[in-house]
């Protein structure tokens, strides 16, 4: 299933942490682009990039069929991903950009012969042990919607229902299941880009216990590639790279700053009560605040869900790499950005510090002088 290079390759949400990985990839490899985006949106992650740009919402059907015209085959990664429950405005919003945005790509990929659709999916959307939650799960554990779960969480199984329609109506459709992302070209950032530079500027003074299935970007990446290759129609697959408890991310972030990690620890349950009342204050009164911990966060955190990524070994020959490789890549590029405000923080090994593409970036006679 590769795209000839006659032909763009269309990328939805190439502005975000797995997009913005997978363009560069991409165009590494010789295939020309083709991006979809939102105008008002915050496209820093393509300044400087060889791609052709196509503007347009994907909740808009005829804009989104108007954007693919010409293109063979489809990367759908766009997604609003969110940790908060928020009000009926902000649950709108995710709903609409995720399962009408998806069923409105879907459905323009088969209006103009577009190809195979890989679209990313969310490890959130796969099921569990209720007795044991940490067992690895695979891509056969169903969702269990009778428990709490995130509007987020709600509408990545959506999706994958508006996957399974279209491939009922003969359409080839993959899904990526994607883990938690760590790596760079994270120009957003993500929450979890945005705890990294949190803890090296020294704003992070605790930690939750708890852990999860992590993946680096350079993997998911992968996992996309190996899925429009030689994915099964109609299958999803898992994409981790390892299980990693906080307190190993914080060894590591220790490891690649030089920033000693906090040692305070609070258990989970008390976390939760913490971060509802926080929750419930500011989603109403300080709506834009940023929320670093939420309830859904932290019940996701202390679940300590592994994942069990045989299937996609076995179909597609996939290979993890490790995190911490990933950690100093997105520490190397958020350093480089000067995202990292700490004197006393390392300077990135030559090996991970890349020039940086977009003209936004710190220029690498900046990086020399911070060193």
């Amino acid at each position: 299933m590769t795209s000839s290079s006659d032909y763009p390759v269309l990328v939805t949400g190439a502005a975000g942490h797995v997009g913005a990985n997978l363009v560069r990839r991409l165009l590494e490899d010789g295939v020309r682009v083709r991006v979809l985006v939102r105008p008002e949106n915050r496209n820093e992650a393509l300044e400087g990039l060889d791609v052709e740009r196509a503007y347009a919402d994907i909740t808009d059907l005829d804009a989104t069929r108007d954007a693919l015209v010409g293109c063979q085959n489809v990367y759908h990664c766009a997604a609003k991903v969110s940790t908060i429950d928020g009000d009926a405005k902000h649950r709108r919003e995710i709903y609409d950009c995720n399962v009408i945005g998806t069923r409105n790509v879907l459905q323009a990929a088969r209006d103009t012969n577009a190809g195979r659709v890989v679209v990313t999916g969310s490890f959130s959307a796969v099921g569990y042990d209720l007795d044991d939650p940490s067992r690895p799960s695979d891509e056969t554990m169903q969702f269990y919607p009778m428990v709490r779960t995130m509007p987020y969480e709600r509408s990545k199984m959506l999706v994958e229902h508006e996957c399974l329609r279209a491939v009922a109506a003969g359409q080839d459709v993959v899904i990526a299941t994607c883990c938690a992302v760590v790596g760079g070209a994270d120009y957003v950032p993500s929450r979890l880009g945005r705890t990294m530079c949190d803890y090296t500027n020294g704003k992070l003074r605790a930690y939750v216990d708890g852990g999860f299935a992590f993946v680096a970007a350079r993997d998911i990446v992968n996992g996309h590639l190996l899925c429009m290759q030689h994915g099964r129609t109609g299958e999803k697959y898992i994409f981790a790279t390892e299980y990693k408890t906080i307190s190993d991310i914080l060894d590591l972030y220790e490891e690649v700053s030089g920033v000693p990690r906090p040692n305070r620890k609070f258990p989970a349950p008390i976390m939760y009560a913490f971060a509802e009342l926080a929750s419930f204050y500011l989603s109403r009164f300080h709506p834009d605040f940023p929320q670093r911990f939420t309830p859904g966060a932290i019940r996701l955190l202390k679940l300590c869900r592994h994942a069990n990524i045989e299937k996609a070994r076995n179909e597609l020959g996939y290979e993890p790499t490790s995190i911490r490789q990933a950690v100093q890549e997105a520490y190397a590029f958020h350093y480089a950005r000067n995202a990292i405000k700490n004197p006393n923080a390392k300077r990135p090994t030559d090996e991970f510090l890349h020039p940086p593409i977009s003209g936004a970036d710190a220029s690498p006679a900046e990086v020399r002088a911070r060193s």
